[in-house]
C-alpha cells in the first residue's frame, strides 16, 4: 500500500461506522495467538435488498475462524451488537472468555455503554483499531457471507436475510479451511480437544509497520505474518 498498490472495490455508499473518540488501545496488534477464546474480532456490513438497506454483525473467532456470534438486523443500534455478543457467551460460556479480548473498530455500538459494560462483566479486554486492516479478520467474514452466499441466494425480504444468514454462517462454519489444514472451523475447535497445549499451533495477527529503509527494493514495510506455525516454526500441517 505504502508504493501504491490497492485492490479496486465498489464505492461503499453506506456507512456503518460512525467512529467517536477511541479511548481503547490496539492490543493485538503482532500477538501470537495460541488458542481459542483468546481474541475474537468483530464488525458490521451492510446488504442491499429491495431499496431497503439492512445490516449484518458478525463476531469471529481469530484462532479458528469461527463465527461465534451474529445478528441480522434493519437498523444499527448498538441492540443488534449485543444479540451476537450474547450469542458469543451462550456458545463459549462466561468462563472461559475470562481475559478474552474483543477487538473491533471505532464505531459507535462497540463505544455504547451498554456493550462495554457487558464485555467488562465477563473480565473482557476491549481492544479498538484505528484502520479497517487492524479490523482485518471481521471485514473478511463481511465479504464471504455476503458475497460468497447471501449474494448467490438473492433474498427477497428481510425475514428472507435473517433465515439465509444463519444458513450462511451454519455453512462457514461446517466448510473446509485450507488455513485449517482443511478442516472446518467447528471440526478445528474438536480436534483441539485432543491436542495438548504445547503441540498446538500458533498465528501470529497482521502488522503493520511503516518502512525503516528509503530503498523501496527493501521489502521490510509489511509483516503479513498470519499463517499458522507450530512451537518450532514450522508451517502448520494439520
Amino acid at each position: 500500500m505504502a508504493l501504491g498498490y490497492r485492490v479496486n472495490r465498489p464505492q461503499n455508499f453506506i456507512k456503518t461506522t460512525f467512529s467517536v473518540y477511541c479511548t481503547y488501545k490496539n492490543l493485538i496488534d503482532g500477538l501470537l495467538v495460541t488458542h481459542i477464546n483468546q481474541v475474537v474480532q468483530s464488525d458490521i456490513t451492510y446488504i442491499h435488498l429491495n431499496g431497503d438497506f439492512y445490516y449484518l454483525v458478525f463476531i469471529i473467532d481469530v484462532y479458528s475462524k469461527r463465527i461465534v456470534g451474529y445478528q441480522a438486523s434493519d437498523h444499527l443500534r448498538a441492540s443488534a451488537n449485543q444479540a451476537a455478543l450474547k450469542q458469543l457467551i451462550r456458545l463459549r460460556g462466561k468462563a472461559k472468555l475470562n481475559n478474552l479480548i474483543h477487538h473491533s473498530d471505532r464505531g459507535s455500538q462497540y463505544m455504547a455503554k451498554t456493550y462495554t459494560k457487558a464485555l467488562t462483566k465477563i473480565n473482557c479486554h476491549i481492544s479498538m483499531g484505528m484502520e479497517a486492516r487492524k479490523n482485518a479478520y471481521a471485514e473478511r467474514i463481511n465479504g464471504i457471507i455476503k458475497n460468497d452466499y447471501l449474494v448467490h441466494w438473492h433474498p427477497k425480504s428481510y425475514a428472507q436475510l435473517v433465515r439465509l444468514t444463519k444458513k450462511a454462517v451454519f455453512n462457514y462454519n461446517h466448510c473446509p479451511h485450507g488455513a485449517l489444514a482443511m478442516k472446518s472451523p467447528v471440526q478445528f475447535e474438536q480436534h483441539l480437544l485432543n491436542v495438548p497445549l504445547s503441540q498446538r499451533t500458533s498465528m501470529k495477527i497482521f502488522t503493520f509497520k511503516k518502512a525503516i529503509s528509503s530503498d523501496p527494493n527493501q521489502l521490510n514495510l509489511f509483516d503479513f505474518e498470519t499463517s499458522f506455525v507450530n512451537q518450532k516454526g514450522q508451517p502448520f500441517s494439520g
